[in-house]
């Protein structure tokens, strides 16, 4: 599933194209609802954005595309005229700026709403702060991280809920964790605060340097190495431990850890190990 950084990239890569230009022509198509576009024709473009894993195209009329990419949706923009790398029966929106054409491929959610109500749209209003946001709230990300709701439930589930703090999927949460020395089935109550404040920064840093925002010393980063995403039944880089995986969460992702670097409380028993991924998902 694209992550809080692809969005952000996708928002960089649409927002010189679109953002002042005047939208020619626009079609959608489903499956599922399809938005009324025949409404924003005519209208300027005023931004594009990404909020947490949605991102929102604004029009100066009042209106306001969002959508959301699910595990396979993509963003591609073409010249007019240039041959579409991916074919049209998967196109979901099309739209057509003066010399680009914009087209937003397999994403299950595409909808038109008014800007004005974006605020109170639970899609929305209730994402928790966005990890890339230049003004990002490090201790309103921390008080939800705290709410007692949330205290029994494994950190691994907890540190990818939207309404936590924006932008985390499967893979920074695989490396977050990793780099923090955290085990996923550990429950949130049992970690103390500045261990969670500690990952709640290392969540930053990693999505920052993932896009590529400079740190505090004003340089740019290098995409962080992956160490435990993707790489089940592989040596540790750190420590050439064999990496473990079980499915975790509601929707029973598997999630790897190295038991060495990410040690389990003391008495807490082990997850359930699986059979790792496919072979070509587990190259190093």
């Amino acid at each position: 599933m694209p992550e809080g950084d692809s969005l952000y990239r996708f928002a960089e890569k649409l927002r010189p194209v679109l953002a002042g230009q005047l939208l020619e022509r626009a079609r959608s198509h489903g499956p599922g609802p399809v938005p009324q576009v025949h409404r924003i024709v005519g209208a300027t473009c005023t931004g594009v954005r990404a909020q947490g894993k949605n991102l929102i195209i604004s029009f100066d009329n009042g209106l306001a595309l969002r959508g959301h990419l699910r595990m396979y949706g993509t963003w591609h923009v073409y010249k007019p005229g240039e041959r579409w790398t991916r074919p049209e029966s998967q196109a979901r929106l099309v739209l057509e700026v003066p010399g680009a054409v914009v087209v937003n491929f397999s994403a299950p959610v595409i909808e038109l709403i008014e800007e004005r109500a974006l605020a109170a749209y639970q899609p929305i209003a209730g994402l928790g702060p966005n990890l890339l946001d230049d003004d990002f709230d490090e201790d309103e990300a921390f008080r939800r991280f705290r709410d007692p709701a949330r205290a029994p439930l494994t950190i691994g589930d907890v540190i990818m809920d939207q309404r936590v703090m924006a932008g985390v999927g499967n893979i920074w949460k695989h490396e977050t964790l990793f780099h923090c020395g955290i085990n996923p089935w550990r429950t949130v109550a049992e970690l103390d605060d500045d261990t969670l404040r500690g990952l709640i920064a290392k969540a930053r840093q990693l999505l920052r340097a993932s896009v590529g925002k400079p740190g505090p010393d004003g340089r740019k980063p290098r995409r962080p190495t992956m160490h435990t995403y993707m790489r089940a039944s592989l040596p540790c880089r750190r420590c050439s431990t064999i990496l473990r995986s079980s499915p975790q969460g509601v929707d029973i992702r598997h999630t790897a850890w190295c038991p060495t670097c990410q040690p389990l409380a003391e008495g807490q028993p082990a997850p359930t190990p699986r059979k790792a991924w496919s072979t070509r998902a587990r190259r190093a």
